[in-house]
């Protein structure tokens, strides 16, 4: 099973975000190929959420929700390349969306950046 890795320094951010980009109503995903030497068992992802979105509940909520989402991709269709490293910026719209319809923006949008 593959495990959902975070990024931990800035330097790692800031090379993924000038890679590969595609902006939703729910999320923006950026996509780079993986620069750090990591367990094949493991894919490098980051979900940020801001604190504009709302209070830590709230925040927390969209992320786990995206996380959710992130592994049943991961286990189902297997459209997630694990050579690429991921960051997940959440949108405050992704709170009240209905989860089905995350689901297939979040496949369709990791299909296309791979």
């Amino acid at each position: 099973m593959i495990k959902l890795e975070s990024l931990k320094k800035s330097d790692h951010f800031k090379q993924v975000l000038k890679g590969k980009k595609i902006h939703t109503d729910f999320f923006s995903l950026f996509a780079t190929k993986s620069f750090l030497k990591t367990n094949r068992n493991n894919l490098l992802i980051s979900f940020i959420t801001k604190k504009k979105i709302g209070n830590a509940v709230k925040r927390n909520r969209i992320r786990r929700r995206l996380k959710a989402i992130t592994r049943k991709i991961l286990k189902k269709s297997g459209a997630i390349n694990t050579n690429y490293t991921y960051i997940i910026i959440c949108k405050t719209k992704s709170y009240t969306e209905k989860y089905d319809k995350i689901f297939l923006e979040m496949q369709k949008s990791f299909k296309k950046i791979n």
